[in-house]
C-alpha cells in the first residue's frame, strides 16, 4: 500500500507546490527567457559582424539559435496566453509545465556560450552550375577554347563574335565542364560585365564569387589591391561575359595569368578591339552553317512545318536570311509559329529580305535588323509592341516579375481598359505569353519572372533611341548623380533611372521635358530630396515611380501634375509628409505600401478616379471616417501592416467595384457588416481579412498565414464569438484561421455551406471541446469536410475530441456516406493538453483520410493513442488484425507525447506505402511500431522510408516490438538517434 500511496502523495505535493508558487515560477520563467533572449541577440549581433564569406555558421550554433527562437517566439507566448486565461484552480498543471520550461531554458542558455567561436571555415566549392541551352554549331569553337584552357601557352582567351551568335551559350557549357576540373582549378568564376563598365560593380561581383567582401573599401585602388591579394592565393578560371569596354586587369585587381600560377581568363565580347587590348588569344564564333541553321529553326518552330506543300523552299530561303545567327533564328522562328498559309510565308520572306538589304556583314546591324523583323511582325493595331518596348526600361539581365510588369502595363495604358482589373491582368498575361512564344522574352530562372536577352534589349533601346517617344534608360548603372539637363531632351517619352545610387538632384535643376509621360527613380535609396523645380517642366507626366527612395517630403509641385495617373511611393520609409492630393483628379493608382507616413494624405477622398489604393503604412495612425467610401471606382484596396488604423465595414461594403481587398477590422460588428453584403452582392475575387487582435500583435505573426494559392482568407483573432449565429463568414471562403477567441465553444464551421473551404486552423481557443461531431451532421457538412485539405489545431486546452463518432449508426441519415476528410492532406496538432486520441479507427474503416500526407502531433501530454478503437475500450478480445491503410502518408511526426502508448490499436497494422519520414521524440511509452512493409519472396522489400529520427533513448528503439522482426533490420540504415540515446 505504501508503494502506491507514497508516489501519489508526492504528486499531490508537487501539484500543490506548483499551484502555490505559480506566479513566482512564471516570473522566474520570464527572467530566464529574458536572459536567453539577450544572449541570443548577442550571438546574432556577433554573426552580423562576420563579413568573411569564407566563414559559415556552425551547425550547432544554427541549432542553438533555432532552439532559442522556439522558446522565445512559440513556447513563451503560449505560456503567457494560458497564464492570462487559466482558472485559479487549474494553475497546478500549467505550473508543472512552467518549471519544465525553466529547466529547458537554462539548459539552452548554458549551451550558448560557444567558447570556440560561432563560425568555421566554409568547405571549398569550385563554383556553381549555370543553366544552359542546347548548343548548336559551336562544337569546334568549344574544342578550341577548351584546348587553350587545358594548355599552358595561353593565359587570356577572347571569344569574339557579333551579338546573338552564341558566345555566351558556348561559354556556359565550358563553365559547367570546368567544375569537373577541381584538380586543375580551385575556383571557377562567372561574372556578367555591365555596360558601360562599372569598376566597383565588377570588383564586387568577382569578390563575391571568391567568397570575399570589399565592403570596407571605398576607392578603386584599395579595392583592387585587396582583390588582387585574395585572387593570388587561388588558382582560378575567370569568365567575364559580355565585355564592351577596355580596361586593364590591374585596375580591377585581377592577377595576370601566367604559366606559374596556372590561372586562366576568358572574356566574351562583340569587339575584337577589346580582345586585342587585353592581349587575348582570339577565338571567333562563326555563324551556323546552313543545315544546322535549318535544324535550329525547325527545333523552335516544329517539324510539322515541312508537311505544308511547297513550303520547304521558302523556309530554306528564310533561314538563309537569318545569316546563321542562332538568336535571330530562334526569334524569327518564334515570330512565325502558328503560320500555315503559304502566301503569308512568302510575304514574311519578302519583308525579311527588305529588312536586311544593304546590311554590312559582321556588324551589329546584321543582328538588329533581323530581330526587328520579328518585332515588326507583332500586331501593330494592338499594344503588344508597346508592352515589349516597355520591358527595356528594366536593367540588363534583370528578372522582371510578371505581376509587377503587367500592373505597370495597366497603369501606363498599354493594356486596354476592360471590365475588371482581373480581366486586364488576364489580358496582360496573354500578351506576355505571346512575347515568350515569339522568343522576344525569355522565362527567367526565378519563379514567375521573365527577362530580355541583352541583344534583344539593345534592339528595343535602339528602336526607342530616335524619333518621337524616345526612351532614356540608365538602369542599374551605379549612377551617383542624375544625368545632366543636356541629356533631358524635349521629345523624351520615358526615363528609367531605377536601381542606381543617385543621392542628389541639384536644387535649381528643372529639365524641360514637355512630353515626358513616365519617370522611374525606383531603388535610389540615397535620394533624400526632390526639389520643387525638378518636376515643374514635366506637365504631361502620367507615371511617377519614387519607390524605395529615401525621400522625406513629396514636393508640392507633384500636385500640379494634372495628368498624373500613377504615383508609386512604396518602400519610402523616410517619407513623413505629403501635400494635399485633391488636385490630382486623374490619379488612378496610389501605392504607399511601407511608406513612413503617420497620417493619411490630405484630399485622398477627392480622388474620384482612383482604382488602386495601398495604404499599408506601418505607422499610419488614423483614417478619418467617410474617406474610403467616396472612392467609388476603387478596385484594389490594401491596408496590411496596420494594427492601429480602423477600417469600417460599412464603408468598404459600399465599394461596389472592389475586386481585391486586404485589411483588418477592429470589431467583429464591422467585419460582419462587410461580409453580410459580401454574401449578397458582387464579391471580390481576392480578399484577406483579419478581424481583431491588438496593437501589440506583431505583424509577422498575424500575416504569416497569407497563402497566395488561396486568395480568399479570413483570420479571427481575440474576438468575442458567442452564439453560433454571430459567426458570419463569406460563402466562398477558402482559408480560415481562428486565434485566441476564448468565448467560442464547439464550433459549427463544418455545418455551414462553406464548400470551398480548403484550410482551417484553430489556435488558442480555450472553449473548443470538439471539432467534428458526426451525430449532428448533414450531407452539406460532409461535403465541407471532404473538400478540406489542411487542418491545424493548436493550443486548444479544452479539446477532447477531434472527431466524435455517432453513438449509433441509426443516428446518421441513410443517405450520408461515412466517408469524411477524404481530401485532407495535412493534419497538425500542437499543445492540445486534454486530447487523448487523435481520431477513431472508424474513419479509416470508412475509407476516410486516404489522401493524408502528413500527421504531426506535438506537445499533447495526455495523448494515449493516435488512432483509437472503440471496441478495445469495451473489452473486445478478438484477435483479427485491423488493417489501417494510409496510401499517401509521407511524414509522421510525434513529439513530446509523454503518455502516448499506441500509434494504432493493439491489433492494428498500418500500411503506408508512401511513408518516407518518421520522427519520434519523447514518446518513451510507445512499445510497438505497427508499420507493415511490403513483401517480395517472403522478405521485406525496401521501403519508401528515407529517414527515421529518434529522440528517445536508443535502448527504446532496440526494445520496440514489430509485426515482423525483419522489418526492423531493413529500416536500420535509415535510423538516426540523438547523441544521448
Amino acid at each position: 500500500m505504501e508503494s502506491i500511496i507514497g508516489p501519489c502523495l508526492g504528486q499531490v505535493a508537487e501539484y500543490v507546490d506548483c499551484h502555490i508558487n505559480f506566479q513566482n515560477d512564471v516570473d522566474d520563467l520570464r527572467k530566464t527567457v529574458g536572459d536567453l533572449k539577450r544572449r541570443r541577440n548577442d550571438r546574432v549581433a556577433e554573426l552580423q559582424t562576420v563579413d568573411d564569406l569564407e566563414k559559415q555558421v556552425k551547425e550547432e550554433v544554427e541549432g542553438w539559435l533555432e532552439d532559442a527562437r522556439k522558446v522565445i517566439e512559440i513556447e513563451m507566448p503560449d505560456i503567457e496566453e494560458q497564464a492570462q486565461n487559466i482558472s485559479y484552480w487549474s494553475r497546478g498543471n500549467l505550473g508543472r509545465r512552467v518549471r519544465q520550461v525553466i529547466q529547458e531554458v537554462k539548459e539552452i542558455y548554458d549551451r550558448g556560450s560557444f567558447p570556440e567561436g560561432l563560425v568555421i571555415e566554409r568547405p571549398p566549392t569550385i563554383g556553381i552550375t549555370l543553366p544552359t541551352e542546347n548548343m548548336v554549331g559551336e562544337v569546334n569553337v568549344k574544342e578550341k577554347i577548351w584546348e587553350y584552357l587545358m594548355g599552358h601557352e595561353v593565359g587570356i582567351i577572347g571569344v569574339c563574335g557579333i551579338g546573338g551568335v552564341g558566345k555566351t551559350t558556348v561559354m556556359k557549357h565550358i563553365h559547367n565542364e570546368l567544375l569537373n576540373e577541381a584538380s586543375r582549378f580551385e575556383k571557377v568564376v562567372w561574372v556578367t560585365v555591365s555596360h558601360p563598365l562599372n569598376v566597383f560593380r565588377l570588383q564586387d561581383d568577382i569578390a563575391r564569387a571568391m567568397n570575399k567582401s570589399l565592403s570596407d573599401w571605398w576607392d578603386e585602388l584599395s579595392r583592387a589591391s585587396r582583390l588582387m591579394e585574395a585572387m593570388k592565393k587561388v588558382k582560378y578560371a575567370l569568365i567575364l561575359d559580355d565585355v564592351w569596354d577596355k580596361f586593364t586587369l590591374h585596375s580591377i585587381g585581377i592577377p595576370e595569368p601566367t604559366m606559374e600560377n596556372g590561372c586562366k581568363i576568358v572574356i566574351t565580347s562583340r569587339s575584337i578591339d577589346v580582345c586585342n587590348y587585353l592581349r587575348c588569344q582570339v577565338v571567333k564564333v562563326p555563324p551556323l552553317p546552313e543545315q544546322e541553321s535549318l535544324n535550329l529553326f525547325l527545333d523552335k518552330f516544329g517539324q510539322d512545318v515541312l508537311r505544308i506543300p511547297k513550303l520547304e523552299e521558302i523556309l530554306k530561303l528564310m533561314v538563309a536570311e537569318c545569316a546563321g545567327l542562332p538568336l535571330a533564328i530562334v526569334v524569327i522562328a518564334g515570330s512565325m509559329r502558328g503560320v500555315e498559309d503559304i502566301s503569308e510565308w512568302r510575304n514574311a520572306l519578302r519583308e525579311l529580305c527588305q529588312c536586311v538589304v544593304d546590311t554590312e556583314k559582321d556588324s551589329e546591324d546584321e543582328i538588329f535588323k533581323r530581330l526587328k523583323f520579328s518585332y515588326d511582325r507583332l500586331p501593330k493595331n494592338s499594344s503588344i509592341q508597346e508592352c515589349f518596348l516597355y520591358c527595356s526600361l528594366y536593367p540588363e539581365d534583370w528578372n522582371i516579375r510578371r505581376k509587377d510588369l503587367i500592373e505597370n502595363w495597366i497603369c501606363e495604358g498599354t493594356v486596354q481598359k476592360l471590365g475588371s482589373r482581373r480581366e486586364m491582368h488576364d489580358k496582360g498575361n496573354a500578351i506576355l505569353n505571346r512575347l515568350l512564344n515569339c522568343c522576344l522574352l525569355e522565362e527567367a530562372n526565378e519563379k514567375a519572372c521573365v527577362k530580355m536577352h541583352d541583344v534583344v534589349r539593345d534592339m528595343a533601346l535602339r528602336i526607342k533611341s530616335t524619333g518621337p517617344g524616345r526612351f532614356m534608360v540608365k538602369a542599374r548603372m551605379r549612377l551617383t548623380k542624375i544625368p545632366g539637363e543636356d541629356e533631358w531632351n524635349e521629345d523624351l517619352d520615358k526615363v528609367s533611372l531605377m536601381k542606381n545610387e543617385i543621392s542628389y538632384i541639384p536644387q535649381n535643376m528643372s529639365p524641360k521635358c514637355l512630353k515626358l509621360s513616365t519617370l522611374i527613380l525606383e531603388g535610389n535609396n540615397g535620394l533624400r530630396q526632390i526639389s520643387e523645380y525638378f518636376l515643374a517642366n514635366m506637365p504631361q507626366l502620367k507615371f511617377l515611380d519614387l519607390s524605395r527612395t529615401g525621400i522625406e517630403v513629396l514636393p508640392n509641385s507633384t500636385c500640379n501634375l494634372e495628368y498624373l495617373t500613377t504615383l508609386i511611393l512604396c518602400g519610402c520609409k523616410r517619407l513623413k509628409c505629403m501635400p494635399s492630393l485633391s488636385k490630382l483628379k486623374a490619379l488612378k493608382k496610389l501605392d504607399l505600401d511601407g511608406a513612413g507616413l503617420r497620417k493619411a494624405p490630405e484630399g485622398i477622398e477627392m480622388l474620384e478616379n482612383l482604382e488602386y489604393l495601398d495604404l499599408s503604412c506601418p505607422n499610419l495612425k488614423g483614417l478619418p471616417e467617410g474617406k474610403i467610401s467616396k472612392l467609388f471606382h476603387l478596385q484594389y484596396l490594401r491596408k496590411r501592416r496596420i494594427f492601429s488604423t480602423e477600417i469600417r465595414g460599412e464603408e468598404v461594403a459600399r465599394l461596389e467595384m472592389l475586386e481585391w481587398f486586404e485589411g483588418r477590422f477592429d470589431w467583429l460588428k464591422d467585419y460582419s457588416n462587410f461580409v453580410s453584403k459580401l454574401n449578397h452582392f458582387r464579391r471580390p475575387s481576392h480578399y484577406f481579412i483579419k478581424v481583431g487582435g491588438t496593437d501589440k500583435d506583431e505583424e509577422g505573426h498575424f500575416w504569416k498565414f497569407n497563402n497566395n494559392d488561396l486568395p480568399k482568407q479570413v483570420i479571427l483573432s481575440r474576438c468575442e464569438i458567442g452564439e453560433e449565429d454571430e459567426l458570419v463568414l463569406p460563402n466562398d471562403l477558402q482559408d480560415l484561421r481562428i486565434e485566441s477567441c476564448n468565448a467560442v465553444g464547439d464550433i459549427s464551421i463544418f455545418q455551414k455551406d462553406f464548400t470551398q473551404l480548403r484550410t482551417c486552423a484553430l489556435e488558442n481557443c480555450l472553449g473548443i471541446g470538439c471539432v467534428v461531431s458526426l451525430s449532428s451532421f448533414s450531407s452539406t457538412s460532409l461535403t465541407v469536410m471532404n473538400n478540406l485539405e489542411v487542418l491545424t489545431l493548436e493550443g486548444l486546452a479544452s479539446l477532447r475530441d477531434v472527431v466524435k463518432m455517432a453513438k449509433t449508426r441509426a443516428s446518421l441519415a441513410p443517405t450520408i456516406s461515412p466517408l469524411i476528410f477524404s481530401n485532407l492532406k495535412r493534419l497538425r496538432l500542437l499543445t492540445c493538453l486534454k486530447l487523448k486520441k487523435l481520431f477513431p479507427c472508424e474513419l479509416l474503416q470508412g475509407q476516410g483520410l486516404q489522401n493524408l500526407e502528413l500527421i504531426e502531433v506535438i506537445n499533447c501530454p495526455r495523448m494515449e493513442e493516435i488512432i483509437g478503437w472503440e471496441e478495445e475500450e469495451e473489452g473486445n478480445q478478438t484477435t483479427t488484425p485491423i488493417l489501417i491503410t494510409l496510401p499517401k502518408l509521407r511524414i509522421l511526426e510525434l513529439n513530446f507525447l509523454s503518455e502516448l502508448k499506441r500509434i494504432c490499436p493493439k491489433r492494428g497494422v498500418m500500411v503506408c506505402e508512401s511513408l518516407n519520414s518518421i520522427k519520434i521524440s519523447t514518446c518513451v511509452k510507445v512499445k510497438r511500431i505497427p508499420l507493415c512493409l511490403g513483401r517480395e519472396n517472403a522478405r521485406p522489400s525496401l521501403p519508401a522510408v528515407k529517414s527515421i529520427y529518434i529522440f528517445n533513448p536508443k535502448k527504446w528503439w532496440e526494445s520496440l516490438e514489430w509485426e515482423n522482426p525483419d522489418d526492423k533490420i531493413v529500416l536500420l540504415p535509415f535510423l538516426k538517434c540523438n547523441e544521448h540515446g
